[in-house]
């Protein structure tokens, strides 16, 4: 956090939360924070809108005298944008699948969306594309012919040279982050995070972090969850409903003003996910969650098979031999189902050709349904096959909600106190 916020926001929190805020557990910031009143609140964000329309100001005058534009132009930019108009950001690397290009799907509606006289939007772009990415490169191209049309040019800048030091002034200082992936291709989202800490609201696509953090209270949200690939259909669905959440929800709410001239509705949804989420989506979880899911269980696991002279140590490692000699022997024999009332019954044979039963887990495994977990339901080992060199017969019960098709048998590796797959990845499918 203390890289990301601005010195605005850290006296904030401060102020609300102490300076150690960040070296706990940060299970009181939620309430802390929700105690700031609307006041504080927007007076915070004022100033960080100010601040960035005076960077972006002197920043584009430099970017467009170091191109060698007319001194009237270098000029107008230290004169561009309102500090007072409602904010929108969108930075990062200009790749297809992050689709940049999505708020230009209707030039004209954005125009419209941006220079209301009486609802003024600004629009701060960044960003780059890779030397060899030449669509990534045509995507920028086309924000640059539309930004320098001269109705468009007042309320909208591309801010070029994209490095940590721009990131840092417009997750600190825009109002609304944008974020418009084309799911499921975001690993992340890591910007939208940064500017919670700091007042910005997120509109993003349902994927990456915001599939897990969006509620309606913290901010908006862009599609609905699924996948579509790269239908250009759908990109034009997403795109509509995109100009229809700035116009209908976003915009009204930042310009929906109490006698003070405070945006009540648009500081709750602040507060609410500076309180709700800042905690949660920061490095403090990440390594928190990292220590107690997985490295101090890796300790405990290590001291286990340590001690007494490394005897469970010695056996793990008999167990992956034995594994390696009679693995590819593995084989499955004949397969049975049957559907009795509101069950699928499945009974399968499988030749362990010796194995040790206990050394492998045999389990019915069925994809996830619309992004769900998937099935992986045990199958009880029963009786010793005759005539078979450990060969075993197998059942399991599912409910009849799925067809058989969906389900199929599987073989895995099982050891007590070993990560799988993590530590060995085989597995044998039924065919």
């Amino acid at each position: 956090m203390p890289t990301w916020d601005s010195a605005p926001a850290d006296d904030l929190w401060t102020e609300a939360c102490g300076k150690d805020r960040w070296l706990g557990t940060m299970k009181p910031l939620e309430q802390d924070i929700r105690r700031v009143s609307d006041a504080r609140l927007w007076q915070f964000r004022a100033a960080a809108s100010k601040s960035l329309v005076e960077y972006a100001r002197e920043r584009l005058s430099r970017q467009l005298a170091a191109s060698g534009a007319l001194p009237e132009a270098v000029d107008g930019a230290k004169h561009l944008f309102d500090p007072n108009a409602l904010t929108l950001g969108f930075a990062r690397r200009f790749a297809t699948y992050k689709r940049p290009n999505l708020l230009l799907h209707n030039p004209a509606r954005l125009l419209r969306l941006l220079a209301n006289p009486e609802r003024p939007v600004q629009l701060i772009i960044a960003g780059k594309a890779h030397p060899e990415d030449r669509a990534g490169q045509a995507l920028i191209h086309e924000w640059m012919n539309f930004i320098r049309k001269p109705e468009t040019r007042p309320h909208i800048v591309f801010l070029s040279d994209y490095d940590m030091l721009l990131t840092e002034h417009l997750v600190q200082g825009v109002d609304v982050w944008i974020n418009t992936p084309r799911r499921p291709w975001e690993a992340s989202g890591t910007s939208g995070m940064k500017v919670l800490v700091n007042g910005g609201i997120n509109l993003s696509e349902l994927d990456g972090w915001w599939a897990e953090a969006y509620t309606p209270e913290v901010g908006w949200a862009l599609g609905d969850g699924r996948e579509h690939g790269d239908d250009p259909a759908w990109d034009a669905v997403e795109a509509d409903a995109l100009y229809d959440l700035l116009e209908r929800e976003v915009i009204p709410e930042f310009y929906t003003r109490d006698e003070s001239g405070i945006p009540t509705a648009w500081v709750k949804r602040m507060r609410e996910s500076m309180a709700w989420l800042t905690p949660r989506f920061c490095v403090n979880r990440t390594v928190r969650e990292y220590t107690e899911q997985h490295y101090l269980p890796a300790a405990s696991a290590y001291r286990e098979r340590a001690a007494d002279k490394g005897t469970v140590g010695r056996q793990v490692v008999d167990w992956q031999h034995s594994l390696e000699q009679k693995w590819a022997t593995l084989h499955f024999g004949k397969v049975n189902v049957e559907t009795r009332g509101e069950q699928h019954v499945f009974e399968v044979q499988v030749c362990l050709n010796g194995l040790d039963p206990k050394a492998v887990r045999v389990e019915l495994y069925a994809d996830g349904i619309n992004g769900g977990a998937p099935v992986r339901q045990e199958m009880k080992r029963g009786q010793q096959l005759a005539g078979a060199s450990g060969g075993y017969a197998y059942s399991a019960r599912v409910p009849a909600t799925r067809p058989p098709a969906d389900y199929t048998a599987r073989v895995i590796p099982h050891c007590d106190g070993v990560a799988i797959p993590l530590e060995d990845a085989r597995i044998l499918w039924q065919r």
